[in-house]
């Protein structure tokens, strides 16, 4: 399985057998394999499973591979071996004699093995990695890690700008005091723009960025624009349009929503934006 860090999830695996004549908790393992694959859990490996029996009478012994019912029943053991190609994962063995010794113990593993791998061929013919995007029936949960300084900028007053995110996009958001950062939601495109809203506040503006800007005030010579929570930058009237214009609100008005670029950090921390030159990138 992948590590917290990379795979934030508690998972559960469920197995209904409906009809059995054979290991049911060897096939539990082939198909939660296959299962965790196709949902887009990054495991590492694929595992599979075989369960083997054994015949002895007085010196004679025969080692059985896939045991079905009756074989289990009338054998006199049942051993269950699991693992990937690279080695055991999980073993069980039930015995109704009074043992077996470590040369059979060996010949049963190395039998398993050669089951094992057969199987993992078969795994891997019908899904041989995990899938790259998660199941769209599972809740996303994405992580990222933000500067422990800018925690108490992400949460805002109150509570005001994580609240603002949680309303605008139903994402559920989790802030740890290492700055990291869970975001869940069961749609994707709401937990990629909680993404951005995190990152627009958390991260420092950059010269040369894209962002979604909001009108907040127009003045005679430009308008102000948010970028983040806090975080406003001046358009210039020169940055409006590539064509002249001769009065700002033929251009914009309080709550129009653009792209902007940001153009200039002055000494004082002030942003310089455009407008305009955000349009050409485009």
């Amino acid at each position: 399985m992948p590590s917290k860090e990379k795979f934030p999830y508690t998972v559960r695996v469920v197995s209904e057998i409906l009809e059995s004549n054979g290991s049911s908790s060897m096939a539990s393992v082939c198909a939660a394999s296959l299962s965790l694959m196709d949902a887009g859990v990054p495991i590492k490996e694929a595992v599979g499973g075989v369960a083997l029996g054994l015949v002895k009478e007085g010196k004679k012994e025969v080692i059985l591979t896939d045991i079905a019912g009756l074989e289990d029943h009338f054998g006199d053991m049942d051993f269950k071996v699991a693992g990937t190609r690279s080695g055991v994962t999980a073993v069980q063995l039930d015995l109704k004699i009074n043992g077996i010794s470590l040369e059979l113990l060996k010949k049963c593993l190395e039998q398993s093995k050669e089951a094992r791998l057969f199987i993992l061929d078969k795994i891997s013919s019908a899904l041989s990695t995990p899938r790259q995007e998660l199941s769209s029936f599972a809740p996303r949960i994405d992580v990222i890690k933000i500067n422990t300084e800018k925690i108490g900028e992400l949460i805002g007053p109150g509570g005001k700008n994580i609240k603002a995110i949680i309303a605008a996009t139903g994402a559920s958001i989790d802030i740890n005091d290492d700055g990291t950062v869970l975001v869940g939601s069961t749609d994707a495109a709401k937990s990629e723009a909680a993404i951005k809203m995190i990152k627009a506040i958390a991260e420092d503006v950059e010269v040369g960025r894209i962002y979604i800007g909001k009108v907040k005030r127009i003045m005679p010579f430009g308008v102000f624009v948010e970028i983040a929570p806090r975080k406003e930058g001046l358009v210039h009237v020169s940055e409006l349009s590539a064509t002249f214009v001769k009065k700002v609100e033929d251009v914009v008005k309080v709550g129009d929503e653009f792209k902007v670029k940001v153009i200039g950090i002055d000494e004082l921390g002030r942003i310089n934006l455009s407008k305009k030159q955000a349009e050409q990138a485009s």
